[in-house]
């Protein structure tokens, strides 16, 4: 899930898509969200225009790099953040998750998107959920609830980022883990070899 440097996708990008790319970078760098009429229509950024139709410009496969290099071009606040994220469709929010552990200037913004992502069933989105800023951000229990959405969605655990590290010692996510292996094998259905290994990492390992 790494985004692409600049370098990189300027050799992967047509001429087309690139000279699009660059535009939208300027645009995004020019950007100013000034005051805006409470009363009047919200006037959209060109470069938010140009964050939504990435995919269609500079192909599928590249448009979480390039949707990533727009918003961190456009500074994007938390409130952009949110925004973008709210109205944008499945791949334009999985880009913002993607952005979060780069722009979000109080760790709490992002917080509520991630757990809005985990609340789905859409793989990309619990995948992207997991990433960095949820390692280093996401409370506990949430956290803990998150894992567990990988285990139910098939989403790696690997996936989790700091997963090790956020796992070691946690007593109450290893009876959440039993729980869930108890439920699964009462149901007649197969407990995900995932989980298993999860559940090993809970255990405290002595200092060095």
């Amino acid at each position: 899930m790494a985004t692409m440097t600049l370098d990189d996708l300027d050799s992967r990008l047509d001429g087309a898509a690139r000279a699009w790319f660059h535009e939208a970078l300027d645009e995004a760098a020019r950007t100013t969200d000034g005051p805006q009429d409470p009363t009047g229509p919200r006037t959209i950024p060109p470069w938010e225009t140009r964050f939504a139709s990435a995919g269609r410009h500079c192909g599928r496969e590249h448009a979480d790099s390039v949707r990533t290099h727009l918003l961190h071009a456009a500074r994007a606040d938390a409130a952009t953040l949110t925004r973008l994220y709210r109205q944008g469709t499945a791949a334009e929010r999985r880009a913002v998750l993607l952005a979060l552990h780069h722009l979000a200037p109080d760790p709490a913004d992002g917080v509520p998107l991630v757990e809005d992502a985990l609340r789905t069933n859409d793989t990309r989105l619990v995948a992207a959920a997991v990433g960095p800023y949820a390692a280093h951000h996401l409370p506990p229990h949430s956290w803990r609830h998150a894992l567990l959405k990988c285990l139910f969605t098939g989403v790696p655990v690997d996936t989790a980022d700091g997963l090790a590290r956020r796992a070691r010692g946690d007593t109450e996510l290893a009876r959440m883990l039993t729980d869930y292996a108890a439920e699964r094998t009462a149901a007649g259905r197969p407990v995900p070899a995932d989980l298993h290994r999860v559940l090993a990492l809970t255990s405290p390992t002595e200092e060095s």
